[in-house]
């Protein structure tokens, strides 16, 4: 089933779709420098080549780019945080790929080990994160209420000024 299983991977890898580089910067919204980079520091497979040299990107590359760009924008991931977050999705692809129930239990247990220290890897990416992300919420909201204590005491100094010029 393995081999069967990669091989129709290659058969699929093979029939789909490529996309030059301008054609993945314009429906990711990176720039072709950008993916060039990707692919330097090891975020991307290095895609296939046309005779000219040209660089083919298949589908599974636009959705991993997809996956890079949420990680480094919306989630304000490090690219070193992503390699590790993309390489454990990897692993974990490529087990669920290569999965037998009929594998001898020990085999089993030893793939499960490598399933979970995948996800641990990337549950340790998030956690570390989330922890800066806390502290910084911490330090805003600590900003945020000594300026409204300061906006009190203006209030009140204000109030106090109105009174006595009243009299």
């Amino acid at each position: 089933m393995n081999a069967n299983a990669d091989a129709q991977n290659a058969d699929t890898e093979s029939t789909t779709a490529r996309f030059q580089i301008g054609e993945v910067a314009d429906r990711t919204g990176v720039t072709q420098r950008t993916l060039r980079f990707y692919e330097e520091k090891g975020l991307l497979r290095p895609p296939e080549r046309m005779d000219g040299g040209f660089r083919l990107y298949s589908e599974t590359d636009v959705t991993r780019i997809g996956y890079i760009k949420q990680l480094q924008d919306l989630l304000g991931f490090t690219l070193s945080e992503i390699k590790d977050m993309v390489e454990a999705e990897d692993l974990l692809q490529q087990m669920s790929a290569t999965r037998r129930p009929d594998r001898e239990l020990n085999e089993r247990l030893q793939r499960s080990d490598q399933i979970l220290g995948a996800l641990t890897k990337q549950l340790d990416v998030v956690d570390h994160k989330v922890e800066h992300l806390t502290a910084l919420r911490e330090e805003i909201r600590t900003k945020m209420e000594r300026v409204t204590q300061r906006r009190v005491e203006i209030m009140n100094a204000l109030e106090q000024e109105s009174a006595v010029s009243e009299l």
